[in-house]
């Protein structure tokens, strides 16, 4: 009989030893996926992997390594001319003039159209906040003209949501898409 209850030890041992170990994991993955998210959450925003026609100059730093600008700016990112703004301005960036001059060249070479975007921060007067984003985008388009670009090639086009993510100096944007 010490045979048997030797093994009856023995399983109950392993039993709970899968047990305890089972358990262990569930609370490690737990606390894992909560270190992960919170990590996330608190992360520096990488800045995206673009061509940047004029760098802004950061003015000061919201969290550890997401810069916050308050100067106007040109980035060409994933085939879309994004134009940022200065807090309550409509004056496009230094170096606004050569990304334009590019998508003149796609419309008219291309035989393409310009969809001309503009989206603003969460910051202020949500009214206010839409003319002028409306006023930042009618810049663009103006800009375009200039450059020879025929009118009915360029279309002012409202976003679905025109309150951008992110910080509010990257919020605060005018972007380009050449359309087929």
């Amino acid at each position: 009989m010490s045979f048997n209850a030797s093994d009856d030890d023995s399983q109950q041992r392993f039993a709970l030893g899968f047990l305890f170990a089972l358990i262990t994991l569930i609370i490690a993955t737990v606390l894992g996926v909560v270190v992960f998210k919170r990590g996330i959450q608190r992360a520096p925003v990488a800045a995206p992997a673009a061509v940047a026609v004029a760098e802004p100059a950061p003015v000061a730093a919201a969290a550890p390594g997401v810069v916050v600008t308050e100067e106007a700016a040109v980035v060409v990112e994933g085939g879309v001319v994004k134009f940022y703004f200065a807090s309550g301005k409509v004056d496009l960036a230094p170096g606004a003039a050569e990304a334009l001059q590019d998508v003149a060249r796609g419309v008219n070479e291309g035989g393409r159209s310009a969809a001309i975007s503009g989206y603003h921060d969460a910051t202020g007067d949500a009214a206010l906040n839409a003319e002028l984003a409306k006023q930042r985008a009618v810049a663009v388009r103006e800009a375009l003209l200039a450059l020879g670009v025929a009118e009915d090639k360029v279309e002012l086009k409202k976003p679905e949501v025109t309150q951008a993510d992110g910080n509010n100096a990257q919020a605060r944007r005018v972007e380009v898409l050449l359309l087929p």
